[in-house]
């Protein structure tokens, strides 16, 4: 007989390899410049900079010896993104050549 007052526990969503791994590159390429301008240390952040399926994904992130490291993946369907420093510019744009 079923018990109408059971609840099935909740499965929370699950990143793969290539999911983290897709998360990390673009938090390495356009993230972290833009951290380091901020002067961060440590913190967490809404992934929804890797693309919209990742909206309700934050990364948990630490300064280490060669720049930043993602910590841990949270599913938080109440995070939210906010917006960042601007990209610092890669390239000389003063004209002069070397």
């Amino acid at each position: 007989m079923s018990n109408p007052d059971f609840t099935p526990p909740l499965v929370r969503p699950a990143l793969d390899d290539d999911d983290k791994a897709h998360i990390a590159e673009i938090f390495d390429e356009d993230i972290v410049p833009r951290l380091m301008i901020m002067q961060a240390r440590a913190g967490n952040i809404n992934c929804d900079f890797a693309g919209a399926e990742y909206k309700n994904w934050v990364i948990e992130f630490r300064t280490n010896r060669f720049g930043f490291e993602i910590v841990d993946f949270e599913y938080d369907e109440d995070s939210r993104s906010f917006e960042l420093a601007p990209r610092p510019l890669i390239r000389d744009i003063t004209g002069i050549a070397n």
